[in-house]
């Protein structure tokens, strides 16, 4: 029997560029709030078999609210998360049932993510182990060691912007978790973490469409995207 296919939806950051400190996977965007599209976007992929959300500990109940709302019914747990990212996902995988052998890490503040992609990613971990949503860095970059002062100019033909989905083999995470904790280290995405078990990261080529939601703006283009999307609906 083949093993299952997970994902972690993690919707417990705050943005103080919001305003406020607001919680964004809980903003209004169109009729629904942000973390409503990207549980969406995993409930029609057809490549997944469930879903744990991971809020604040104040917005579980609401987080299983937004489930029930919206007929996501692929979500089986809602758990709150830590301080850290890092805290949240493992909260996340603690919950985990057998039989998982892929896991599919997404920020809910991405609510353009589609089914598609995730599908890519997770193709990718099946094969290599990892499955990274990225997409090549398009403007010219300046490194600055101080101030405002150019120091150089960095090569964007080496260079990727990461996003999410990020999609890895089970056992490859936990293994890359464990070494966090031995280390005591902090990353802010899960390849971080993998790439400090020395295990090469696989890209998947994604879409700059796939935004993260992060100040007011960022609301209006997606708005402006969702219009385009079959999932958002005036």
């Amino acid at each position: 029997m083949a093993g299952m296919n997970y994902a972690i939806v993690v919707a417990g950051g705050r943005s103080e560029r919001m305003g406020a400190k607001v919680d964004k996977a809980f903003v209004s965007l169109g009729p629904r709030p942000v973390l409503a599209y990207s549980l969406m976007a995993f409930e029609e992929c057809a490549d997944i078999d469930g879903v744990i959300l991971v809020t604040r500990k104040e917005r579980v109940g609401a987080g299983r609210s937004v489930a029930e709302m919206f007929g996501c019914s692929k979500v089986k747990d809602v758990v709150a998360g830590g301080p850290m990212r890092q805290v949240s996902v493992q909260n996340g995988m603690d919950v985990l049932p057998e039989g998982v052998k892929i896991v599919s890490v997404h920020d809910a503040a991405r609510p353009c993510v589609t089914p598609e992609l995730i599908t890519q990613t997770i193709n990718s971990a099946k094969r290599n182990g990892s499955g990274v949503a990225a997409v090549r860095i398009a403007d010219t970059v300046k490194h600055v060691e101080r101030g405002l002062t150019v120091t150089r100019t960095v090569d964007r033909a080496k260079l990727w912007a990461v996003q999410t989905p990020q999609t890895f083999k089970l056992s490859l995470l936990k293994r890359a978790f464990e070494r966090v904790e031995e280390e005591n280290a902090t990353v802010t995405d899960e390849s971080s973490a993998v790439e400090l078990t020395s295990q090469k990261v696989r890209l998947v080529q994604a879409s700059v469409t796939n935004i993260k939601i992060s100040t007011p703006d960022d609301l209006a283009m997606a708005t402006t995207l969702l219009n385009l999307h079959r999932n958002f609906v005036p």
